[in-house]
């Protein structure tokens, strides 16, 4: 009996002790990206990033840091709502961007101006880093259409292309994409089509009727996975002689595209496109690649697809390293709790890392510095020499092509 009630008074203790044991403050980060259209993309940035921060059991001098998801479903006035919401929260520290670059290209001056540290794993375009201030709170690891485009037109040379044609989204993202590819290509005319989002197939069809019958071989595509579904459906229904190539942005990686165009791609479609340059399909693995590795399989099993790839695996390879960076700048300063001092202090860190950080695309040294006119890539991770292109295998895995 008396056992029974010092157990049972044990318990009451601890249980007291545990339930007024004061809570670790939490720090917050908003990823502001399409979990609706393009949740491949989104789920694989948030996997790559928990994955980085897990290796430090989510924790940083005391506080724990919290991954929001945060839909913005591809709208560049709700990722502005989400903005305004982390500027109102005590405890948010930063943001992770999402696929789609129009939000952080229309906005950026407000993220600029209200001090909204944006680390960027995907939205590739060119003006997104390149805040025209030394005031620059936006950070990519990802691919950089200043750059982009050189190995799109490099790749259709490789191919032969007699006669490329750009088939370009109307978005900021595409205009981006117009002035590098144009450059490229050394035509201050270079023909070029211009579509809208959820483009249809009649609208696809007519277009690349058009695109055939003037004579150009390759295509140059700008755009996210739905438009490219279309597109490749469409190329399928041209008779096979007059098939153009199709040399396409890594946009087409974001959602369940594979999914939708695997016959048409078993079936011989001509398709290459961007990635950047580690590929989790390249084995054998280092010993800190078969790490990480393991340890996603862990974590993520439903997610990992007959236990060798997957989706939109680019996502949560510049996820993975984004995280691990900013770990490394979060190393280099003492956290206040004060989220506005803590941002700009991260921010300095992140201009200025001190240590190397292993990744799995290299090892980064200062991959970030301060912005200026004269280093307009300041604020870039990743050069050309870190984009190669890619096809994809017959079961849905990616294969990225040696430069």
């Amino acid at each position: 009996m008396e056992r029974t009630l010092l157990a049972v008074f044990l318990c009451i203790v601890t249980f007291s002790v545990l339930a007024n044991a004061p809570e670790r403050p939490v720090l917050h980060i908003y990823h502001d990206s399409d979990y609706s259209s393009h949740k491949a993309s989104a789920e694989a940035m948030k996997m790559g990033f928990n994955s980085a921060l897990s290796e430090r059991n989510f924790e940083v001098q005391g506080f724990r840091l919290q991954l929001l998801e945060k839909d913005h479903r591809g709208n560049s006035n709700r990722s502005l709502l989400t903005m305004r919401r982390f500027l109102q929260d005590d405890n948010a520290l930063l943001m992770l961007g999402g696929l789609h670059s129009p939000p952080y290209i229309k906005h950026r001056e407000f993220i600029n101006q209200q001090g909204i540290l944006l680390l960027v794993p995907w939205a590739a375009g060119g003006p997104i880093t390149r805040y025209p201030d030394a005031n620059n709170w936006v950070f990519r690891l990802s691919i950089d259409d200043t750059k982009a485009g050189l190995r799109l037109v490099e790749f259709a040379r490789q191919k032969q292309c007699r006669s490329p044609h750009m088939l370009l989204e109307r978005t900021p993202w595409g205009k981006s994409n117009y002035q590098t590819i144009t450059r490229a290509l050394d035509k201050p005319e270079a023909p070029v089509t211009w579509f809208n989002w959820n483009m249809k197939m009649n609208a696809t069809k007519i277009m690349l009727r058009e695109i055939v019958s003037s004579g150009h071989d390759c295509v140059i595509f700008v755009g996210n996975a739905l438009e490219g579904k279309q597109l490749v459906k469409a190329v399928a229904q041209t008779p096979e002689a007059q098939r153009p190539a199709i040399i396409s942005h890594w946009g087409i990686t974001g959602g369940h595209f594979f999914e939708q165009v695997a016959d048409e791609l078993r079936a011989g479609i001509d398709l290459h496109f961007l990635q950047s340059c580690f590929s989790f399909q390249q084995r054998p693995h280092s010993e800190f690649a078969a790490q990480v590795w393991q340890r996603l399989v862990s974590a993520y099993s439903d997610k990992v697809i007959d236990g060798r790839f997957i989706q939109s695996p680019a996502g949560f390879i510049h996820g993975y390293d984004l995280g691990r960076v900013l770990l490394g700048a979060l190393d280099q300063i003492i956290l206040s709790g004060d989220v506005k001092q803590d941002r700009a202090a991260l921010r300095a860190a992140l201009e200025d890392l001190k240590q190397p950080v292993q990744g799995l695309l290299k090892v980064y040294e200062k991959p970030f510095s301060p912005w200026s006119e004269s280093q307009p890539d300041a604020h870039e991770a990743l050069g050309l020499e870190d984009i190669c292109m890619a096809s994809y295998n017959a079961d849905g895995s990616i294969k990225v092509l040696n430069n």
